[in-house]
């Protein structure tokens, strides 16, 4: 699994429309995680990087790598639930 960036977390929030408080409950998070992730105030670990990624991919978020072309990102695909 390829690292979860900042940037890309709140990207990837805006697509769905959820606010920080709607990623940490449907992450089985706590807020904190999702808030100190997305401002970058400390390193997050990785299984609760992993919780948050899989999150965000049950909803149909496909993360990009970065390649010769661009950066790092994330696209809203097929969303495979209806929540």
């Amino acid at each position: 699994m390829a690292i979860l960036l900042a940037a890309q977390c709140r990207a990837a929030r805006g697509l769905l429309g959820w606010s920080q408080e709607i990623l940490a409950v449907r992450a089985g998070l706590g807020l904190s995680t999702v808030r100190d992730l997305e401002t970058e105030r400390r390193e997050v670990s990785t299984e609760s990087l992993g919780k948050i990624r899989a999150a965000l991919e049950r909803e149909g978020v496909a993360f990009i790598d970065a390649d010769a072309k661009g950066g790092p990102g994330v696209r809203l695909s097929a969303r495979r639930s209806s929540r």
